[in-house]
């Protein structure tokens, strides 16, 4: 096998889990020899927008593409829910390893429960997914949107304005944070997670025969099938940052995939939801996106991407 480069953005959480797949795949072949180039993407640079405001998580991978295209790097670690569903032809997700947990992490001072925060409250995230939920169910508290890596929201929780923050479970599990910081995991009943949260993707060129024959090795199929209706429903409905959509998907003892899908106004005023069960990923992926366009999701959708 010749030398692979691998393409990471430069975060700390990026280089950690882009060795911590490294290490997967030399398990199972210890000869290889690997290098990470560090990127700086789009995304990496503007820190003081929201992302929705910019253009989306899909500012987090176009720049690593370009290397793929350019044969600078044989492959890329992404985190899935970084990836927009759509891939450029000529690549392709060569596998998907084994998922961390998928909820989120709800973190508070004095480690508060969420259902006991006060009347104006502020609670920072900078996702409208994680805000919609929450103000659904808690009408009572503020959203303050928040950017940074999981050191510096940490921080801001401690030195700002905020009563607590919540952050994506996999991150603080990847970066080896105890389960003492976090005052609870918030279950897909309280809040619904992002398409791909908690899953990697690695992405190759798609003519990279000798390359995905390796990454058989360390590929999760159920992982795969669950990630699969996550996304195929995020296409369909054309979802994207400047939507409050979640999804996910799990793989029972049968072999049957449950995926429930979800659309929300930022506001958390309106609520689209469905679950689903079948063993197609993609057909219930486009299923559920049918359901909730029926019940007048899309509604929601077109009204805020003609906003942006």
């Amino acid at each position: 096998m010749r030398k692979l480069v691998v393409g990471s953005r430069r975060s700390k959480l990026a280089l950690t889990q882009s060795q911590q797949f490294i290490d997967k795949l030399k398990q199972v072949r210890p000869d290889l020899d690997i290098e990470i180039k560090e990127i700086v993407t789009k995304g990496d640079r503007i820190v003081d927008k929201q992302l929705s405001k910019v253009g989306g998580k899909g500012l987090f991978v176009k720049e690593i593409q370009n290397e793929l295209f350019n044969k600078e790097i044989d492959m890329a670690i992404h985190s899935l829910k970084d990836v927009p569903s759509i891939i450029p032809e000529g690549l392709t997700l060569g596998c998907i390893p084994d998922r961390e947990i998928p909820f989120d992490a709800y973190i508070s001072k004095n480690h508060t429960p969420l259902r006991e925060l006060q009347e104006g409250s502020i609670v920072g995230t900078s996702s409208l997914r994680r805000g919609a939920q929450i103000l659904a169910k808690y009408p009572h508290l503020e959203i303050k949107w928040i950017r940074g890596n999981i050191d510096t929201r940490l921080k801001k929780l401690e030195t700002e304005d905020y009563d607590a923050i919540i952050l994506a479970a996999a991150g603080l599990k990847r970066m080896g944070w105890s389960d003492d910081i976090v005052t609870t995991y918030l279950d897909k009943d309280i809040l619904l997670p992002a398409i791909g949260q908690g899953a990697l993707g690695i992405e190759c060129r798609s003519d990279d025969a000798e390359l995905l024959e390796l990454l058989k090795e360390v590929h999760n199929e159920d992982v795969e099938k669950c990630v699969t209706a996550e996304r195929t429903f995020l296409a369909e409905m054309d979802g994207s940052c400047q939507v409050p959509i979640g999804g996910y998907a799990t793989v029972n003892g049968s072999k049957e995939i449950e995926f429930t899908g979800l659309i929300m106004t930022p506001d958390g005023t309106e609520r689209y939801e469905h679950t689903a069960i079948g063993t197609s990923p993609i057909e219930l992926g486009k299923e559920v996106s049918r359901v909730l366009k029926e019940q007048g999701a899309y509604e929601i959708i077109r009204k805020l991407n003609e906003e942006q």
